[in-house]
């Protein structure tokens, strides 16, 4: 017996060459209707944090031997060149060894049955080597450099890891990493606010809300019927979202497979 909606039919009452028929309609007006579903995936330092990587906020990891005012901010650059790229030089060649974990490669598998884009504070490239093939990165990437000059003007390091001192762009200007420090304009942050404005499910995982403007994202979304999911272990600042709200307090690695194998069956019912 095939339940078509409320409709149930059987063999009995349908030609063997109907059933097929009326079946594979069925699944595939299923698979459009969720095909046309708009999720949007915002993701902070606790998505990567399983994968080894240490946010700012962390006592260990590289962020244990560096001040944020001597190496993420446009006078530690100007002041002391040497030392911000060294440390983004570590940075890279840490990353390296990283690898995606269960909630990046749980994000990347949803492309397969709705329309997905991720917004990253990340600066690493974890959800592309997940497969995940939109990505915004809202603060920059890793293993990208930029020109001082001219901040369109962006280079993919294709070998390797480490920045030269004087390494220079095609304008003439020294390259800086391509990061967008504490105290400057974040500028896809308009494209982000547009993304999430079209989304039908937003899902936020590993980030404490608590750094603007990214974290301002959540209060653009089209309408107050539009469903939030939390993915963190931790009581983010939720107070102000009037929109329906589901919090998994789990580790990205752990919720966020959860969470996608619940939305496709939800999404195929």
């Amino acid at each position: 017996m095939l339940y078509l909606g409320n409709v149930a039919f059987t063999s009995r009452f349908l030609s063997e060459q109907a059933y097929n028929t009326q079946k594979k309609l069925y699944i595939w007006e299923k698979f459009m209707t969720m095909a046309k579903k708009k999720i949007v995936v915002f993701t902070g330092a606790g998505v990567s944090a399983d994968s080894g990587i240490a946010t700012f906020r962390d006592a260990d990891g590289l962020w244990a031997n560096y001040r944020i005012e001597e190496v993420c901010t446009p006078e530690a650059l100007k002041n002391n060149r040497a030392k911000v790229i060294e440390f983004y030089n570590l940075r890279r060649k840490e990353s390296l060894t990283k690898r995606p974990n269960a909630g990046h490669l749980a994000i990347a598998s949803m492309q397969e049955w709705v329309d997905v884009v991720v917004v990253t504070q990340n600066v690493d490239n974890l959800h592309e080597q997940a497969g995940s093939s939109r990505v915004v990165h809202l603060h920059g990437e890793l293993m990208k450099l930029r020109s001082e000059r001219n901040p369109d003007l962006i280079y993919d390091i294709n070998d390797g890891w480490e920045q030269s001192l004087d390494e220079r762009g095609e304008d003439g200007a020294l390259l800086r990493p391509h990061i967008v420090f504490f105290g400057e304009s974040v500028p896809m942050f308009d494209t982000a606010c547009k993304i999430v404005a079209n989304a039908d499910i937003l899902i936020v995982v590993g980030t404490s809300l608590a750094v603007y403007p990214a974290a301002a994202l959540v209060y653009y979304v089209r309408d107050r019927q539009v469903p939030i999911y939390l993915v963190d272990p931790g009581n983010p600042d939720t107070a102000m979202i009037r929109n329906p709200l589901t919090h998994i307090k789990e580790r990205g690695a752990v919720g966020v497979p959860q969470l996608v194998e619940q939305l496709r069956h939800e999404l195929a019912e």
